[in-house]
C-alpha cells in the first residue's frame, strides 16, 4: 500500500510537508479518475487519488443525471450510433476510437451494475434499463469501490503542479491539502490526469473545480492538445439557477422580453438565436410543449431541475422563467490533451490524460452534448488509463528518482511577485474575454483577434507577477490555467477559418473540405498552431 516517506529533513505527515509514494497517481474526483483508480488498483498498483474537492460530490456529473451513450452489441444498431453523430462534429470522429469506446462502455455498465451495485430502473420487462445514470448515486458507489480497492483518497486536496524526473519523464505531484493548510507530494510511477474540462468558473452547475488545470500541468510537461477551437460551449440555465438541463428545452417556446415568440430559438441553432437576444433583451421559456406523462418522466430524470422553481412557486410548464447561457467550455466542448496512443498515453512518458481534461474528438469530433458521448468516454478512457499506468509504473518499484517541479506561471513568477489576490483581476480579465456571447459563442475574426491579443497581454502579466503560496496558490494556478486555456482556444478558433461542429464562424459560415483535419495547439509563452495530418482523419468511403 501507500507509505509515508521522510524526506531526509524529518519532514512527515503532519509537519509543513506530507510526502507519500505510490505506484499510481490519479488527479480528479469524477467519473473519469474513479475509474482510473479502480482498474489501476486492480491491476496491481498502489493507487493514490487527489481531488480537489470531496470525491464523489465534486464535478459536473456528481451534481446531475446523465445519459450515457450506452449501446448493446447488435452490429445495426452500433452502426446507426456511431452514424448519428458524425455530421455534427464535422467528421473528424475516429470510428475505430467510437468503436472500442462503445465495447468499454457496455462493459463498464454491466460492471456498475454487478460489482457496484448501482440500482438501475427497469423495463416492462424487467430488463434493467442502462442508459444513464443519477449523478449523485453513480458518483457516490464509485467513492465506494475506489476505497475497497484499497485506493487512498485526498479529499480537498488540490494539485498545483507536475514533479518531472531527470528525463522529463512525470514522476508525481504536488499541492495542497485545503483542510490542513498544509502542502504535500506524491512519488509516483505514473499520473492520470482526469481533472474535468474548463468552464472558466461561470456558474455552471458543477463546474467550479473545472479550472482546466490538468491541462496546464500536461503541457508545461510537454504535452500537446487537440480540438481546442471546439470550446464554445454555452448551455440554458434558468437566470435564477446554475442548473443547465439543455435536453428539457427542447420542449419549450423561447419569447423575447416582450412576450411575442422568439422564432428559432427551438431549433437546432436556437441557442445562437438566443445569445444574439440576450445581447439587448431578455429572453423567457415555457415548457409547453411537454405532455403530462413526459412532466412526470423530466422530474424524476432531473428532480435538482425542478427544485428551484417549487420553491419559488413557478410551473415552468404553464409559466414564462427567465432564461440566459452559461459557458460549459471545454466541459461540454471536446477539446483537451491529445492522446498518442489507444492507451491513453499523452506523449509524455509515465503521463496518462482521461475524461474532459483529454480531448473528445477521438469519438465525437467537433461536437459534443451533455452526458452520453462524454459519460462513455470518462468511463471508457479513465479504464485504460488507469490501466495502463499501472502497467507503466510497474518498473519504478524499488527506485528513487531525483524530482523537480515542472510548475510555472502562478508558483514561480518570470518577475517581482505581485500584490496578493492578483488572481482575482487575471480571473477577471479572462472572463471579461470568454464569457461574453458576441467574443466566444458567435464568433468573428474581428473579435477574436483582439480577445486574443487581450489574453496575451494577461499571460504576460500572470508569467510576470502572478504568485500565491499556501491556498493562494491554488487560485493563483487556476488564474493561469484559465488564462493558457483562452489563449488556445482563440489561437485554434483563428486558424480554423470555416465552421464546422460546434466552431460557427460568422466570418467563415461555410464547411471547407481542405480544412477536415484535427488541430493541434501547443505552448505557454508562445502559442501555436498547427494541423494534424489530413489523411489520418479522412473519413472512410
Amino acid at each position: 500500500m501507500w507509505e509515508l516517506i521522510d524526506n531526509g529533513a524529518g519532514v512527515v505527515q503532519g509537519s509543513t510537508m506530507t510526502e507519500l509514494a505510490a505506484d499510481v497517481l490519479v488527479i480528479g474526483g469524477g467519473p473519469a479518475a474513479t475509474w482510473a483508480a479502480v482498474k489501476a488498483a486492480q491491476a496491481g498498483a498502489d493507487v493514490v487519488l487527489a481531488d480537489k474537492g470531496y470525491c464523489g460530490t465534486s464535478g459536473a456529473t456528481a451534481s446531475a443525471g446523465t445519459g450515457v451513450w450506452y449501446v448493446p452489441p447488435d452490429p445495426a444498431s452500433r452502426e446507426a450510433a456511431m452514424a448519428g453523430r458524425e455530421g455534427l462534429g464535422g467528421y473528424l470522429a475516429d470510428r475505430g476510437w467510437m468503436a472500442r469506446v462503445l465495447d468499454q462502455t457496455y462493459e463498464g455498465m454491466a460492471e456498475l451494475a454487478e460489482a457496484g451495485g448501482y440500482p438501475f430502473p427497469l423495463d416492462d420487462e424487467g430488463r434493467q434499463r442502462r442508459q444513464g445514470v443519477q449523478g449523485p448515486e453513480y458518483l457516490r458507489r464509485m467513492r465506494i469501490r475506489v476505497r475497497r480497492a484499497g485506493v487512498l483518497i485526498l479529499d480537498h486536496s488540490p494539485v498545483t503542479e507536475l514533479l518531472l524526473d531527470s528525463d522529463g519523464a512525470v514522476a508525481g505531484a504536488a499541492g495542497h491539502r485545503r483542510q490542513e493548510d498544509a502542502a504535500y507530494r506524491v512519488r509516483a510511477g505514473a499520473v492520470v490526469l482526469a481533472t474535468g474540462g474548463c468552464a472558466f468558473l461561470s456558474g455552471a452547475l458543477g463546474c467550479d473545480v473545472n479550472t482546466g488545470d490538468g491541462a496546464l500541468m500536461a503541457a508545461e510537461a510537454g504535452a500537446v492538445l487537440s480540438g481546442m477551437e471546439f470550446s464554445n460551449a454555452y448551455a440554458i440555465a434558468p437566470a435564477f439557477t446554475s442548473v443547465t438541463k439543455t435536453a428539457f428545452y427542447t420542449y419549450a417556446t423561447f419569447y423575447h422580453e416582450d412576450g411575442t415568440v422568439l422564432d428559432g430559438a427551438g431549433s437546432q441553432r436556437g441557442r445562437s438565436v438566443i445569445a444574439r437576444a440576450l445581447l439587448s433583451e431578455r429572453v423567457f421559456a415555457q415548457l409547453d410543449h411537454a405532455g403530462e406523462q413526459v412532466r412526470q418522466a423530466m422530474r424524476l430524470a432531473q428532480p435538482n431541475f425542478f427544485l428551484t422553481f417549487d420553491r419559488l412557486g413557478i410551473d415552468p410548464f404553464t409559466q414564462k422563467f427567465e432564461v440566459t447561457l452559461l459557458a460549459e467550455g471545454t466541459v461540454r466542448g471536446t477539446g483537451g490533451i491529445r492522446l498518442t496512443g489507444s492507451d491513453c498515453a499523452t506523449g509524455v512518458p509515465g503521463l496518462y490524460a482521461a475524461g474532459d481534461a483529454a480531448t473528445r474528438e477521438l469519438i465525437c469530433g467537433g461536437f459534443t452534448g451533455g452526458g452520453s458521448h462524454n459519460a462513455a468516454w470518462a468511463m471508457s478512457s479513465g479504464t485504460w488509463a488507469g490501466r495502463a499506468a499501472a502497467l507503466h509504473a510497474r518498473r519504478f518499484r524499488g527506485t528513487t528518482r531525483r524530482l523537480r517541479p515542472a510548475g510555472t506561471t502562478g508558483l514561480r513568477p518570470s518577475g517581482s511577485p505581485g500584490a496578493p489576490g492578483e488572481h482575482r483581476e487575471i480571473v477577471r480579465a479572462v472572463q471579461d474575454e470568454v464569457l461574453p456571447y458576441d467574443k466566444n459563442f458567435l464568433r468573428d475574426g474581428s473579435r477574436l483577434a483582439p480577445a486574443l491579443a487581450a489574453l496575451d497581454t494577461t499571460w504576460a502579466r500572470a508569467r510576470e507577477s502572478l504568485h500565491g503560496t499556501g491556498r493562494d496558490a491554488v487560485r493563483a494556478r487556476e488564474a493561469a490555467a484559465m488564462t493558457a486555456h483562452a489563449r488556445w482556444m482563440y489561437s485554434a478558433a483563428l486558424a480554423r477559418t470555416e465552421t464546422r461542429g460546434m466552431h460557427k464562424r460568422a466570418d467563415f459560415s461555410r464547411q471547407d473540405p481542405f480544412q477536415h483535419h484535427r488541430l493541434l495547439t501547443g505552448g505557454l509563452d508562445n502559442v501555436w498552431v498547427t494541423p494534424e495530418s489530413a489523411a489520418a482523419n479522412r473519413r472512410a468511403s
